[in-house]
């Protein structure tokens, strides 16, 4: 069954009793805290899913490019969307902006079906010896980011609100994160964004936060993947928002495990203390407004992207996000 399809099942009607597989490109808790814990505690096995996470890093090249300052000409799909786009995985999360971008660049008729349950913090960080102490003290100075991920946009939003935007300047480090960090302290980075829980190792070896935010994330999926499949990984994805809620002490260890498995040797150092359980905000995953929808749209026109698209609706299935909406509860 495809996406909007005008035949989808009655919402109210049985949830499926047979195993379904759903490729899921992977995921690190500060964007998928909730998918995490519903696969490690049964959630997506009880709503009939067997889940198999594809590597979506497998292959890519990362690196810190000052001389590249758009992600103009640049992949969309360097890593979010990879394996999708090959056909290798049904479903994917990242941050909202990004996923406007990427769908308009979609091979495979992909588009944004609701907002993921994680809403991520981040921030612009400088090291223990910089003389920036505020944002206002950016201007001109380039942050190293992520071109087409979550701290991307979010730096070019928070800078904007104090200085003229042709003074906001932003230059390519799409390392992984750790890299960012570790460049930073090195002094090859003035400034850069990063997330949890970078931003508490930050912290701990005395960088200064300058400014920071919360930001969405959507999923996004090719039109093969059945309506009533991703309702059942939303519902699984609600149970997991509950139980976070109800004791995020118990899933702050998730922010370190995931690294330290990565051989991060610097998130090692790092204890559950030392993380803020305030920085971890996860709801139910929900459709995008449609006032907030046209605001985004609007807002990355105004930073020249989107230059293919004429309107936001192309971005997002609204027929499933309805489905979704009804038959997740």
């Amino acid at each position: 069954m495809m996406f909007g399809h005008p035949g989808c099942p009655n919402p109210a009607g049985p949830r499926e009793t047979h195993m379904t597989k759903l490729l899921l490109e992977t995921s690190a808790p500060f964007q998928g805290l909730p998918e995490i814990v519903a696969d490690e505690e049964g959630l997506f096995e009880k709503e009939g899913l067997e889940i198999k996470w594809v590597d979506r890093n497998n292959g890519v090249r990362w690196d810190v490019a000052a001389n590249v300052v758009s992600p103009e000409g640049l992949n969309p799909f360097l890593s979010h969307g990879k394996m999708l786009e090959e056909g290798k995985a049904d479903l994917y999360n990242a941050c909202e902006w990004g996923n406007y971008c990427r769908v308009q660049e979609t091979g495979v008729r992909s588009r944004q079906v609701g907002r993921r349950a994680i809403i991520t913090y981040g921030a612009i960080v400088v090291s223990p010896n910089s003389p920036i102490y505020t944002p206002q003290q950016l201007a001109n100075v380039p942050v190293g980011v992520p071109f087409y991920f979550g701290t991307h946009y979010l730096a070019l939003h928070m800078l904007s609100g104090f200085m003229p935007c042709e003074m906001v300047k932003v230059h390519s480090a799409t390392a992984p994160i750790h890299k960012r960090f570790q460049a930073l302290m090195r002094g090859d980075l003035q400034a850069t964004t990063l997330t949890e829980p970078h931003v508490s190792l930050a912290e701990k070896v005395g960088c200064r936060i300058i400014c920071s935010a919360f930001y969405h994330g959507t999923d996004v999926a090719s039109d093969r993947l059945a309506p009533e499949t991703y309702a059942a990984y939303t519902r699984a994805v609600r149970a997991a928002v509950k139980r976070i809620n109800a004791d995020k002490s118990a899933y702050m260890h998730h922010f370190i495990d995931y690294h330290v498995k990565q051989g991060e040797a610097d998130v090692a150092k790092l204890k559950v203390s030392d993380l803020r359980e305030s920085r971890v905000v996860v709801m139910d995953p929900a459709p995008i407004p449609a006032d907030e929808l046209q605001r985004t749209f609007d807002w990355l026109k105004s930073w020249n992207m989107l230059e293919k698209i004429n309107s936001p609706e192309a971005l997002v299935n609204k027929d499933v996000q309805r489905y979704v909406q009804v038959a997740a509860e």
